[in-house]
This record gives structure tokens, C-alpha cells and sequence, in this order.
């Protein structure tokens, strides 16, 4: 366990964690389910930190409410987890890194900026998959897990490997996670709707 994760439960504080698929659909009825949850655990369960992963549509909005929601409540963090091949853009160096890249890049660049990181203990050693191990640090961290999970969802198929013709059916990682998370006995928000 991360040691300000420890720290803050230790202080009767709660955590919460984003995990959703990679695409989603971002809806005006998303959002507002999205923003009354997160003010609710705010409000109601104590909850000060927000863990989040990275590369998914529901994460990015995830980080946009907990951000807009600082306004009001100053005291809560957004702490990035971080496992190989991602990086974390502190909140105190977010201004000066979207200058640079906009500057290179000749267009407006908005970076996630966080309070804090914390990297994944297997971020330098682990393979394509090392987002799932990340993933499940987060849920051991956190009381509460928010998910945008689709049960019939399936990735796209994939190859075998570049030489290799045949291909299969790769595991959601969502999925997995939503799994490991009801082994875990954390209380789940799923906020997809069919």
C-alpha cells in the first residue's frame, strides 16, 4: 500500500478508484451520474483521494469531474498510478509542460495534472499486461471503485504475434478488474447503463 494511501486511511478518510473500458460512451446523463456519485462519496463517506489509472475515455472524464470538483472542495487529491510506459505530469509542472508541447506541436495541448504518483512496484519489469497488476494495486488501495463496465463487452481481436496468421480473443481488462474487485469485497459503483 502506497504510504499517504496508508497515512490517509489511517486518518479515517476514504479512497476511491476510476477503472473503465477504453472507449465509452460519454453521455450528458453520464456525466451528472458521474458527478452526483463522486460528490456523494465526497460528502457522505468521507472520501478525500481518487486514484487514477490511465488510456481510457472513462478515465480522462473521470479526472475532468474530480478536477472541476476541486473548485469546491480544495482538500481532495488525484493521485496517479503509473505502471510501464506511462507517465504522470505533477499538478505544479502541468502549466509549464502544455506550454512546451503546444509550443512544439503548434496546437493547444492540455495535459492531466495530479497532486501525486505513485508508481506500480513491477513499472520497470512488467510486460504488455502490467496495467492489470496496477489496476489490482489500486483496488487494494482503495474502499470504493467506480466502474464503466459493460459485461458483454469484448476488446477487438487481435494477432498472435506479427509472423503469426491466427489471432484471439484477448481479455478485458475491465473486466478482470471488476472480477478482482468483488474478490476484494469493495464497494462497487457501476455506472454503465443498457
Amino acid at each position: 500500500m502506497n504510504s499517504k494511501i496508508k497515512f490517509i486511511k489511517e486518518n479515517n478518510k476514504s479512497v476511491c478508484s476510476f477503472l473503465g473500458h477504453m472507449k465509452i460512451d460519454i453521455t450528458q446523463e453520464l456525466i451528472v451520474r458521474l458527478k452526483t456519485t463522486i460528490e456523494d462519496l465526497i460528502l457522505n463517506n468521507n472520501v478525500s483521494i481518487f486514484l487514477f489509472g490511465s488510456n481510457s475515455e472513462f478515465n480522462d472524464l473521470c479526472h475532468k469531474v474530480v478536477t472541476d470538483l476541486m473548485q469546491r472542495y480544495t482538500f481532495i487529491k488525484r493521485v496517479a498510478y503509473t505502471c510501464k510506459s506511462e507517465v504522470c505530469i505533477l499538478e505544479s509542472e502541468r502549466q509549464k509542460w502544455e506550454e512546451l508541447y503546444s509550443k512544439s506541436l503548434k496546437e493547444k495541448v492540455h495535459l492531466l495534472g495530479f497532486e501525486e504518483e505513485y508508481e506500480h512496484k513491477t513499472k520497470y519489469v512488467s510486460g504488455r499486461a502490467g496495467y492489470i497488476e496496477r489496476n489490482y494495486s489500486m483496488i487494494d488501495d482503495s474502499d470504493y471503485c467506480i466502474f464503466y463496465f459493460d459485461k458483454s463487452y469484448l476488446p477487438p481481436v487481435r494477432k498472435k504475434s506479427k509472423r503469426n496468421v491466427s489471432s484471439y480473443q484477448p481479455k478485458s481488462g475491465t473486466n478482470l478488474a471488476y472480477r478482482y474487485a468483488i474478490q476484494k469485497n469493495k464497494v462497487i459503483i457501476n455506472l454503465f447503463l443498457k
